[in-house]
């Protein structure tokens, strides 16, 4: 008789959920300034890179979709973390 292996899933809080969904929406809003002018979405490069290596991934779609979202309302919206600048 063979007992069939039964997969455990981890589950992850609701509050461990909005606490993730909100740092991707913060990195995503992070862009570097150069003279003036938000170039380099250096939050949403840094956002995608550890979405593509969570061990508890909630959904990649939709850690991709806020990280998207956030990086447009932080560039159009003028709400941007702007990390560092350089020149005047």
């Amino acid at each position: 008789m063979t007992k069939a292996a039964k997969k455990t899933v981890a589950r992850e809080s609701d509050n461990a959920y909005f606490l993730k969904i909100l740092i991707y929406f913060l990195f995503g809003m992070t862009w570097i300034k150069v003279n003036g002018y938000m170039v380099v979405p250096a939050g949403l490069a840094v956002g995608l890179l550890i979405a593509q290596h969570d061990h508890f991934a909630i959904d990649r779609k939709i850690e991709y979709a806020v990280l998207i979202v956030s990086a447009i309302l932080g560039l159009w919206g003028g709400i941007a973390l702007v990390s560092l600048w350089f020149g005047k």
